[in-house]
């Protein structure tokens, strides 16, 4: 039996049906999880053994590769240095909390043996057999690195195939062609394509993989497999490769794990669930150069935004959603803060991704190794119950149902400012909680009836388990209006897609102000905060940015795996009493393509005390222009700043409730030091020095400043004739944490006059 059922590719299989109940988004949720558990219990034990190859991947793997490193030294990847990262793990205490993998990528490989396998390049390899037996002698498992098809000297060869009367000519595709997503273009890609309609073609992969199982290797990451990697079609096609390869590991009779890798698209879920222990879901966390360290919280920030698309085709049976690498314990090096850091850990955790280790692991500092030997959290990762994002937005939850009244709860904070937040239980369909413990600390705190208050730092979190009383929250209406029914204005068009609710959707939106979706007619009786649920589409990242009632725009920032399978975020909205517009779009980036909204709740939803305002969306002046940027907020940033007292940023009706000292957050991005001036309400101007190392990622500066009941006007820029400031992303408003309405008895702040 395919236990697959009932864990729909489409999460909107389950909504739509429970829309048409009255139910609440937090009571789908909520009912979701009991299913899910039913079926594992009934159909588990079976399933494991027939979806997961070999049985190897019951839980997602821990251990360390070897690619964050070589993004630093390119000459890094040695069998000297796969030894010293081997003896570090076995002496760190990692290996005693479960880390056991040493995955070597791309590199290893100098040549081909008379069967046109590949063989190690010996001047920095020279016995990888003795390598794989040392990591085996530490108690440790051997990963290592691969691609779809054939290059090219083993094609000019043309091979015999090892257990077979072909060579290697006689089983590519003709006329040549790429075999995987580094392949070139023509008939001369250096990367060739496999035809595995033809005799030899699997038996050429069987040699390979029967290679790499008499070395030891228990671990093959199969990169640049396609559709995905940036080649999200079937021009190239490895869909075959992936079964070829999971066939010959079933016969090389060694249990190896087989990640497929980069950015896999999510249209053939089915091929990576059956085939494959795991997808990379996403595209490289390092920076490769475009940063000065590894990584950086932008890149982090992504996966949060990707894996809703993900997260419900995911568990023991389905295979793991990759994440990549987890670079936290190479001290500033990593290019994260140690609240950034912990993030991170808690985010792979709760999607129960595969937790491996960049960087040095001899250097590893003491907070890298505080952070992965946390047993509680780590125990989060291996539970088999990853997490769903329940609430999206700047202060994100995540929830993991345990069953047993029993619950994994994560809040986030997305803004570098600290903020105080509070999780009202009924939004998790729960009445309360008996007992809560925060994982990070070992901290028992105790019950907590109707809410859980909390203060986060920037870029923080709170991971908690709880443990439930008796009895769910009350049912909530909740009402779907389908975008292919809404007004479609600009180059906004309906198209098909069998995923969607309504077998609908609409594309066509954002790069340009006139190209929108508008719900009309969006009823609620009483005015106040609601819950909004976006059923949007996108390969990778797309903004959106909404209004509300002609009010100033809102970000709604998304990510995804595919144009056919949408994912559901749900942020807090104002609304008035009676009937309500909300209208979709992006002035000058991409947004996603939309599939619905879902309005729930009863007008008491929980509204962040931080307001958000994009760059991209303030009057630009002069020379000021506004385009893409992949990692921006709204995936757009304003440039061409200074040089001149013309060419600045105004963000206009920066609204705050009481007059009073504010925390203001400028998301910025320049390669070196540039100045920004910051003048608010025409006075005296605050100048910034400015530093940072690429123009990709923005990076945060936080200062506060005076702010009056009401509108206020803040501009940004640079008046002197040589000087420029740094591109801008966006700013971020809220009161000082602690001030008089940011207390932990009063954390959220109410819908603007009339909304």
């Amino acid at each position: 039996m395919n236990v697959s059922v009932w864990a729909p590719r489409d999460p909107n299989v389950v909504t739509s049906a429970a829309r048409s109940q009255g139910l609440s988004l937090r009571r789908v949720i909520n009912s979701i999880f009991p299913r899910c558990a039913l079926a594992i219990g009934l159909f588990g034990i079976a399933a494991v053994a027939n979806a997961q190859v070999n049985g190897v991947a019951h839980t997602p793997y821990l251990g360390w590769s070897s690619f964050s490193q070589q993004t630093l030294d390119s000459s890094y990847l040695t069998q000297a240095n796969m030894i010293l990262q081997s003896d570090a793990l076995a002496s760190s205490g990692l290996q005693a909390h479960g880390f056991d993998y040493i995955n070597m990528d791309s590199g290893w490989q100098g040549s081909f043996d008379v069967n046109g396998r590949p063989t190690p390049n010996l001047p920095i390899f020279p016995d990888i057999k003795a390598l794989i037996d040392h990591i085996h002698q530490n108690g440790q498992k051997a990963g290592i690195y691969w691609i779809p098809g054939v290059e090219e000297p083993a094609v000019l060869a043309n091979s015999p195939i090892l257990g077979s009367s072909y060579h290697i000519q006689d089983i590519l595709a003709v006329p040549y062609t790429a075999g995987n997503a580094f392949g070139g273009p023509g008939t001369s890609p250096y990367h060739y394509k496999i035809d595995f309609s033809k005799p030899g073609a699997q038996e050429y992969i069987d040699s390979v993989v029967a290679l790499f199982a008499s070395w030891g290797v228990d671990f093959i990451k199969l990169d640049g497999v396609t559709p995905g990697s940036y080649s999200d079609n079937l021009s190239i096609n490895n869909l075959d490769d992936v079964a070829a390869w999971s066939k010959a590991i079933s016969r090389s009779g060694r249990p190896i794990w087989l990640t497929v890798s980069w950015q896999v698209d999510q249209d053939y879920i089915s091929t990576w669930q059956q085939f494959s222990n795991a997808r990379r879901i996403d595209d490289d966390v390092e920076c490769e150069g475009r940063c000065a360290t590894l990584t950086d919280w932008p890149r982090i920030y992504k996966r949060f935004r990707d894996i809703p698309s993900w997260e419900h085709a995911t568990n023991a049976t389905l295979g793991w959603n990759d994440l990549d690498s987890l670079d936290v314990g190479d001290d500033e090096l990593d290019g994260l803060t140690k609240d950034e850091k912990r993030s991170a850990v808690t985010l792979w955790a709760m999607a129960n991704a595969p937790m491996y280790l960049g960087g040095d692991l001899t250097k590893i500092d003491d907070f890298g190794k505080r952070l992965m030997t946390n047993d509680e959290v780590l125990a989060v990762d291996q539970s088999g119950k990853p997490a769903t994002q329940v609430l999206g937005g700047d202060h994100q939850v995540w929830v993991s149902d345990l069953g047993h009244g029993e619950y994994y709860v994560a809040l986030f904070n997305m803004n570098a400012l600290p903020a105080v937040v509070e999780l009202p239980w009924n939004e998790l369909g729960l009445d309360g909680a008996r007992e809560v413990r925060d994982l990070w600390t070992h901290t028992e705190l105790g019950s907590s009836s109707r809410s859980f208050s909390t203060r986060l730092e920037g870029h923080g979190v709170r991971l908690l388990k709880i443990s439930t009383t008796p009895g769910h929250a009350a049912l909530t209406p909740s009402e779907g209006y389908e975008a292919e029914s809404a007004t479609l204005a600009g180059t906004a068009a309906v198209a098909g897609c069998s995923g969607c609710s309504g077998g609908s959707k609409v594309g066509g939106l954002g790069l340009g102000a006139g190209n929108t979706v508008t719900f009309n007619n969006v009823y609620v009786r009483h005015a106040g905060v609601y819950l909004m649920q976006i059923d949007s589409m996108t390969l990778s990242l797309r903004s959106s940015l909404y209004k509300v009632n002609d009010g100033p725009f809102q970000t709604f920032n998304s990510g995804g795996g595919s144009f056919s399978i949408p994912s559901a975020s749900t942020v807090p909205v104002c609304l008035k009493a009676g009937y309500n517009s909300i209208q979709f779009g992006n002035p000058t980036s991409y947004s996603p393509d939309m599939d619905r909204i879902v309005i729930s709740g009863d007008g008491h939803a929980v509204l962040p005390t931080a307001t958000v305002y994009e760059a991209e969306a303030a009057t630009l002046g002069g020379t000021v222009t506004a385009g893409f940027s992949n990692y921006a907020s709204g995936l757009s940033k304003a440039g061409n700043i200074g040089g001149g007292p013309a060419n600045t940023v105004t963000f206009t009706n920066v609204t705050v409730p009481v007059s009073g000292v504010y925390q203001l957050e400028i998301d910025y991005a320049t390669n070196g030091q540039r100045t920004l001036f910051v003048t608010v309400n025409g006075g005296q101007a605050r100048q910034l020095d400015l530093n940072g190392s690429t123009f990709d990622d923005p990076v945060p500066t936080i200062i506060t400043v005076p702010l009056k009941a009401g509108a206020n006007t803040i501009q940004m820029g640079n008046p002197n004739v040589n000087g420029f400031a740094p591109d801008l992303d966006r700013i971020v408003v809220a009161p000082v944490v602690g001030s008089a309405w940011s207390s932990a008895g009063d954390t959220t702040q109410t819908c603007p006059s009339g909304k």
